[in-house]
């Protein structure tokens, strides 16, 4: 069933209207008529079964049936904060990122980043960004939107470790036997936070195409993130920061049991 994210003030006691994009969306795409179903949610703290009313020119009017629990959501907040890699790479991450369970992303700066940062586009990206969150999120069924986070710089990323439960530094040097897994560092945090492991935080690191430098990991480490590796494969920037989530969401019990 279709569903859509509307701003808070578009919901009243008994009814809901789309207007803009969504409505172009509902009634020129969907080709919905009155007495079609859709669900629609403020993306807070309200998500209805609402029954199409009357469609006019960029207006759709609905009536509530039945409101839904806010039930879309896993049980750890993850947030992809992800180092800028080129092209449209960005967008793919937020786009499956938002269909996985992530909660919010962090584009940073880091020292092998390919791309050329330009600070006066952000406000544009920003925008293209959200609205890749907000359609993925309406795709996947998820209660709430994503927010994606201004750029920031690497001592940005860095000091906001602190704010988080955990923090997971994807580097491929500790992939392999030796080195540090996932799995095995979601373990160790788990029995540092007991009780309170139901409500993660965490922050997942992922580097550019060129990876981290060794500067960087340490750096990361002594802010108290934990080092660690996706396998003894290299993957692409896009792929370890989808494959890190899935992992994550697995650990969390969203696949069906820990």
């Amino acid at each position: 069933m279709q569903r859509y994210f509307v701003a808070p003030d578009q919901f009243g006691e008994h009814s809901v209207m789309l207007t803009g994009d969504d409505a172009h969306h509902a009634a020129r795409v969907m080709r919905m008529e009155p007495g079609d179903e859709m669900i629609v949610s403020d993306g807070v703290a309200r998500a209805a079964l609402v029954s199409v009313s009357s469609i006019a020119q960029g207006e759709v009017q609905a009536q509530i049936k039945e409101w839904l629990p806010m039930s879309g959501e896993p049980a750890w907040s993850v947030t992809v904060a992800q180092s800028l890699p080129k092209g449209d790479k960005m967008e793919l991450v937020i786009q499956k990122g938002t269909e996985i369970g992530a909660a919010s992303f962090m584009p940073f700066q880091s020292e092998r980043m390919i791309v050329q940062y330009d600070g006066k586009k952000e406000a544009k990206r920003l925008e293209r960004w959200g609205k890749i969150a907000k359609e993925a999120a309406e795709q996947a069924h998820r209660s709430r939107i994503p927010g994606v986070e201004p750029v920031r710089t690497w001592r940005e990323m860095i000091a906001s470790i602190a704010s988080y439960d955990a923090a997971l530094f994807c580097y491929e040097k500790e992939g392999g036997a030796a080195g540090t897994g996932l799995r095995s560092a979601v373990g160790e945090i788990r029995n540092r936070l007991g009780e309170e492991e139901g409500q993660m935080k965490i922050l997942l690191v992922v580097g550019p195409e060129g990876g981290f430098t060794e500067r960087e990991a340490a750096e990361a480490e002594a802010a108290g993130a934990v080092i660690v590796g996706l396998g003894k494969r290299i993957l692409r920037t896009e792929t370890a920061a989808m494959v890190g989530l899935a992992c994550l969401m697995y650990e969390s019990g969203e696949m069906g049991g820990v």
